[in-house]
């Protein structure tokens, strides 16, 4: 078996063909293992699993499907859906088995919360923390964290996340005796015999190469989102400085696949999120907007801010639509805050104070008036909507856009949010407005001078439109037929979740998924040729 990309997909599809007897190759074209699942917090969407039945999930399968078609609908194929539905528990279960897979329940409510059996608690595991030593000299091929990577940051002797996810796959593959991992080798095209995929040509510092594979092919190597240009052709808003994949996510494979025949959906979508803007040009996935509003250039708030990312993205993406611009928009707040803007998680350590204001991403004044004046907006129309939603936080009731009304929005805030220190020990006085008294904790009034105001941009955790496949992970043709070899998954593979996103843990869990079954089917390939 052949597998190229080594994130979370690629390494689980690796270790199911290579812990059942398979030999496998993985090749992966950057200089790290682990694709944008390194980056992650390893966040894992899959129902009734063997780690939420021990930590007292009293769901169902039957639940976790209402909910996840009600959300998804039928823009992705039913089959599809139950596949991945049907098998995440299986595989929990099956990645157990080895004492180096170890995970933990982390709630985090699923996205859609007044969707039909929503869990407030969601269907959402992660990987156990691991100690960096214990990878030995993997670790210096482990893909580290975005701050690490961007800034330098000093790497930590614990690791959490993907990063404890990334190494505890790299010690489950290589415990296999069976798996040969190679860096800096870039899918260039697949080989076709007799209308079968038997292989790809990879280019390396030493020229190309070609790999043969009796098995198949299987392409997990993410989507892409560091492309400005097919960003471009297919339609995907923002740019690549704004994207939070990894560096080699540049859609090359998906590139072969066309080129073979091979049909593609969702190219135009990704998994969208608010992105605080840094001096650099870069904006990076924020989660946890903690308290202000959003507006657009003309003053005017146009979502729930508190929704999950990429509900909010895709807000961003409506209101831009209607020729009113909203890239950048702009997060207003108060004194009771301080300069920093009150996010939980930008995904890296922020800069000093200055170098935003000097890049003209963070403005102040004692009025809105004059906030207003240095963002270019206009300020009746700011000062107006910010004593409306000052109206709201008196009452506790959001009549625009519903903030605090589902368990998600209330997630980070008050008593439920998960550590309040994250934000409280940068700025003393947080702990006020975190509590304000109010009658919602979402809906904090913008009312003390001085006024901010910080610069956001669009952000995305990856193109998630790729190749198309059915239920066992087989790429299709483009009139629906199963192209022999080649199998995707992962954010090469279209997403099972269509235009959706219904929980944290969806890319990653979906990805895994989809390499297990693609797994799967090669080793029943080889029973099937050798009873034969």
């Amino acid at each position: 078996m052949l597998v190229v990309g080594s994130g979370g997909g690629g390494l689980v599809g690796a270790y199911t063909a290579a812990s059942q007897g398979l030999h496998t190759i993985l090749i992966e074209a950057t200089d790290k293992f682990g694709g944008t699942t390194a980056y992650s917090g390893s966040g894992m969407w899959l129902p009734t699993n063997p780690v939420l039945a021990r930590g007292g999930s009293p769901d169902t399968l039957e639940a976790a499907r209402t909910y996840y078609r009600s959300v998804v609908g039928d823009r992705t194929p039913i089959a599809l859906q139950e596949a991945y539905l049907n098998t995440g528990a299986r595989l929990v279960a099956f990645l157990e088995e080895n004492p180096r897979l170890r995970f933990q329940v982390f709630p985090w409510p699923d996205y859609f919360g007044s969707a039909p059996c929503a869990k407030a608690e969601g269907r959402h595991i992660i990987a156990e923390s691991l100690p960096q030593s214990e990878l030995g000299e993997l670790f210096h091929s482990l893909r580290p964290t975005l701050t690490t990577e961007r800034q330098g940051q000093t790497r930590a002797e614990l690791l959490f996340g993907g990063q404890a996810l990334i190494g505890r796959l790299l010690l489950a593959v290589t415990g296999t005796g069976r798996v040969d991992l190679r860096l800096n080798t870039r899918m260039d095209s697949l080989i076709v015999e007799d209308n079968r995929v038997v292989g790809a040509i990879a280019e390396t510092s030493n020229g190309s190469l070609r790999i043969h594979s009796r098995r198949g092919v299987l392409i997990a190597a993410g989507g892409f989102e560091q492309n400005d240009a097919m960003r471009r052709e297919f339609g995907v808003a923002a740019s690549a400085k704004w994207s939070m994949g990894a560096p080699g996510n540049l859609g090359g494979p998906i590139r072969a696949g066309i080129a073979i025949g091979a049909a593609t959906d969702l190219m135009g979508e990704a998994w969208w999120s608010p992105g605080l803007m840094h001096p650099d040009g870069t904006a990076t996935f924020s989660v946890g907007i903690l308290g202000g509003l959003f507006v657009n250039s003309a003053g005017q708030r146009f979502t729930n801010e508190s929704q999950p990312y990429d509900i909010l993205g895709r807000d961003v993406l409506r209101g831009e639509a209607t020729g009113i611009r909203h890239l950048p928009f702009w997060l207003i707040y108060d004194a009771r805050f301080g300069q920093r803007p009150p996010v939980m998680n930008a995904s890296i350590a922020l800069q000093a104070n200055e170098a935003y204001v000097s890049a003209g991403l963070w403005k102040q004044s004692q009025t809105l008036e004059g906030l207003a004046a240095q963002i270019g907006m206009p300020a009746t129309a700011l000062t107006e909507t910010v004593a409306r939603f000052n109206g709201f936080a008196a009452s506790g009731q959001d009549e625009d856009f519903h903030r605090g009304d589902l368990a998600y929005d209330r997630f980070f805030t008050g008593s439920q949010a998960p550590d309040q220190s994250l934000v409280s020990l940068e700025n003393p006085d947080f702990g006020d407005a975190f509590g304000s008294g109010g009658p919602n904790p979402c809906l904090i009034p913008v009312d003390r001078p001085a006024f901010y105001a910080a610069s956001f941009g669009l952000s995305d955790l990856g193109t998630k439109g790729g190749l198309k496949t059915d239920q066992d992970a087989r790429v299709l043709d483009t009139v629906g037929r199963v192209i022999p070899g080649l199998y995707a998954a992962g954010n090469s593979m279209a997403a099972v979740s269509g235009t959706t996103y219904p929980g944290g843990g969806n890319p990653i869990g979906s990805s895994i998924v989809f390499a297990y079954l693609a797994a799967l089917d090669m080793l029943r390939l080889g029973s099937q040729r050798n009873a034969a």
